[in-house]
């Protein structure tokens, strides 16, 4: 069908194809004319599959990516490109993330509140249907970081997500997570979670390799994406009450090879009804990964961030009809 723009070699055999794009193009109809490239292959080159694997379209300042062997294969927008070790694994596994998020076990409900069972099945079929972004609504003190603690531990065994990223507001809210994470004991395992997987409180800016779940503030992850030492005392406050008192906006964040876009497959942003303004925006767009949010209380700007993919709403009203909160009365003295 004619040359293509970039074919892409990993460890000698084809498995991509670029199709490269002047800056200001609009990308949407890209993927079709690459798609002449990816079954039209010649046939004295070694090869990953019968056709090319991996699709890219990019204008350097924008780029999209699809894998064919999804479920529903989609070109998705990505921050930059993979790396080639990356590329490298994902052809040796027998299937991808996707494919095994379509293929979860049923979920064993010991222990867990009707709230929490809504939230982790929505969310599941929410994966399913390889939907980006979901949003969890739970009243406070439903137990949204134990339903996070029951999904992590399904995404991570079952469908065997390689790295998850939980975001909290502020350091103190990082340690109670941890130790959440520390004291959950998964359905039909004998071990607490953290003797199974590793689970990482970043206090500095090195990610350990091995670590499983990683609990950060999105001001550290920021950070890092920089290439920027924080002082601790910054992870004190609310990040999004840092971006509304700072002059001006900070600095947009830049690829970087040590924390690459495919670092983790799912990120967790905790009181994300804050996460997702100013600034902290680009960090969570920076990965490839789906993002799953969780609060008490969503505005319009924090659905449509999520592009009103609601999998499960519990709302305060709700909590103290089933006795779960306490209800209040205000009184002025």
């Amino acid at each position: 069908t004619g040359p293509c723009d970039y074919l892409l070699f990993v460890g000698g055999k084809a498995c991509g194809v670029i199709e490269a794009k002047k800056a200001g193009v609009t990308l949407s109809g890209v993927a079709e004319q690459a798609a002449r490239y990816m079954a039209a292959l010649p046939a004295h080159l070694a090869r990953w599959d019968q056709g090319l694997v991996f699709d890219y379209e990019s204008t350097g300042a924008e780029t999209y990516f699809r894998d064919t062997r999804d479920p529903r294969p989609r070109s998705r927008r990505v921050f930059a490109f993979h790396q080639p070790a990356t590329l490298h694994t994902w052809l040796t596994e027998a299937d991808t993330l996707r494919h095994r998020l379509t293929r979860m076990p049923p979920l064993d409900t010991s222990g867990l509140r009707d709230c929490q069972i809504d939230a982790i099945s929505g969310l599941e079929a929410s994966l399913a249907k390889d939907r980006p972004r979901a949003l969890i609504q739970m009243a406070t003190g439903a137990g949204k970081t134990f339903t996070a603690c029951n999904f992590s531990w399904r995404l991570l065994k079952h469908a065997k997500a390689r790295r998850i990223l939980f975001l909290v507001d502020r350091n103190n809210l990082g340690d109670q997570t941890l130790k959440e994470y520390q004291n959950y004991e998964p359905p039909g395992s004998s071990r607490k979670f953290d003797k199974t997987y590793i689970v990482q409180h970043l206090q500095g800016n090195r990610i350990d390799p091995d670590a499983q779940v990683v609990i950060t503030t999105i001001q550290r992850l920021y950070a890092m994406l920089r290439g920027e030492e924080l002082d601790a005392s910054a992870e004190e406050g609310s990040a999004f009450e840092t971006w509304s008192t700072e002059d001006g906006e900070l600095r947009p964040v830049a690829y970087n090879p040590a924390l690459p876009i495919e670092h983790f497959d799912v990120i967790v942003t905790d009181e994300c009804h804050r996460s997702i303004y100013g600034l902290w925006r680009q960090v969570l767009e920076y990965f490839d990964a789906h993002l799953i949010g969780l609060t008490a209380t969503p505005s319009k700007h924090t659905l449509g961030f999520f592009r009103n993919n609601l999998v499960a709403e519990y709302t305060y009203e709700q909590s103290v009809g089933d006795g779960v909160d306490v209800g209040f009365e205000g009184y002025r003295i």
